[in-house]
């Protein structure tokens, strides 16, 4: 099955803000990170991230369910991958993969890619890795063990 992308606003807040917070449970737990996981993050962290000017969420849809989201930040021809998130029961289907090449094409003005995500998370490093992203060599320790680990495409 194919997934769309929808463009979400800030009346939909509440909606992305619990579909973040199921989809980054299971890593809350397993890493504890309540500073910097979105998985610990408060609704108003979302709603701010809604107004901001350079932000972007789109509802990754299946059969017009919305199963996750995925926020890009545009700054002149660079975009960031910010945030991808799917619900626990919708992961490891291809459907991040679909949401990633939507969410590129929506912006074909963008010479250069960027995200970080966990270093020891395998199966996220090799989902960016299949969609053609490079690590830059840039690392950042969060926890004795959680490091950050960035990509650019």
């Amino acid at each position: 099955m194919m997934i769309s992308l929808s463009k979400a606003s800030i009346i939909n807040c509440k909606e992305l803000y619990d579909l973040q917070i199921k989809s980054f449970a299971d890593l809350l737990e397993k890493y504890q990170d309540f500073d910097f996981s979105p998985g610990a993050e408060k609704v108003k962290k979302t709603k701010k991230r809604l107004k901001e000017i350079n932000s972007d969420y789109y509802f990754i849809c299946l059969d017009g369910v919305h199963i996750g989201a995925i926020r890009i930040v545009k700054l002149d021809d660079l975009c960031k991958l910010k945030q991808i998130y799917i619900l626990p029961e919708y992961q490891n289907k291809g459907y991040a993969q679909q949401a990633i090449a939507a969410a590129e094409a929506l912006y074909p003005e963008a010479s250069r890619w960027e995200l970080d995500t966990i270093k020891q998370e395998s199966k996220l490093c090799y989902l960016y890795e299949k969609m053609g992203y490079k690590r830059t060599g840039q690392e950042e320790d969060i926890k004795d063990n959680m490091t950050l680990v960035f990509y650019a495409k």
